[in-house]
């Protein structure tokens, strides 16, 4: 893959996603600039009852015959439950360089092994050069980490990179600020699979800008679908490549930005997961 792998400051990371934030006309409140105006009475009651029916909707299908079996009429192309269900297996007991490992040799085990490490290469700590080394010597295969790390230091040692995110050159947030960079696994799916490599694809939200008072480069969500060439190494899976791309994205809910304050808070004390099929 060609060296874009300095973070997208839209929120992805790999260089590869092309997502383009608008920020709207904060009058130098970047947070309440965000905010959207109250919904009327009338419409919060019809959204409320929405939500309401969905929610019995919903309980009512949980709670039907667990047989597998779909409707007569049903498409016979339709994904199985089995496909996006989770598995319940514990996905791993150890870790290495604090990121989860000893992923098992099966199909489960690379999915769990790539949202792992999608998270691991999508956080904060990428931004710090110590840890971006461990980061990348843990995830990565031996035969192709040497360059990849290479590749990585000289994307975030670019002080113009760091400073259009708005860090200095050491990759420090301002005083008074917290770099957020945070990936969120939604799904993952494989696509080619075998005893000693396995291709995956992770679906994820991720969180990244700076919080707290000033800001000009507030939080924000973006969507990508990164796709992992996986290697059986070692007794675990490593990552030999990887490409990135933009979406599926939800449609976005009408609900208010949070404060600086309370961005900050809830990164400071809302701590990741370790990620299982």
């Amino acid at each position: 893959m060609s060296l874009g792998d300095e973070r997208d400051p839209s929120g992805g990371y790999g260089g590869t996603g092309q997502t383009r934030t608008r920020l709207p006309d904060t009058s130098g409140d970047v947070y309440g600039g965000a905010r959207r105006p109250g919904r009327s009475s009338s419409r919060s009651l019809v959204t409320v009852v929405g939500v309401v029916v969905l929610l019995i909707t919903a309980i009512a299908f949980a709670n039907r015959g667990g047989d597998g079996s779909g409707s007569a009429g049903g498409d016979e192309n339709e994904p199985k439950s089995s496909t996006t269900a989770a598995s319940g297996t514990r996905p791993v007991d150890g870790k290495a360089a604090g990121i989860p490992g000893g992923f098992a040799r099966d199909e489960q085990g690379a999915q769990s092994a790539a949202a792992n490490f999608s998270v691991a290469l999508g956080s904060a700590d990428m931004f710090n050069t110590a840890r971006r080394h461990e980061i990348v010597s843990t995830v990565y295969a031996p035969d192709v980490a040497a360059k990849r790390q290479a590749d990585l230091d000289s994307a975030y040692a670019s002080e113009k990179f760091l400073a259009n995110i708005g860090l200095d050159k050491n990759g420090a947030a301002p005083s008074g600020q917290t770099f957020v960079s945070r990936v969120i696994p939604v799904g993952t799916k494989t696509t080619s699979f075998s005893a000693s490599t396995a291709t995956v694809e992770v679906w994820y939200t991720s969180l990244f800008g700076l919080s707290g008072e000033g800001s000009t480069n507030p939080v924000s969500e973006s969507w990508y679908t990164t796709t992992y060439e996986l290697k059986w190494v070692g007794n675990d899976w490593k990552v030999t490549d990887f490409q990135q791309k933009d979406g599926p994205v939800p449609v976005g809910r009408d609900q208010r930005a949070s404060s600086a304050d309370d961005m900050t808070k809830a990164v400071e004390e809302y701590g990741g997961f370790t990620y299982a099929r």
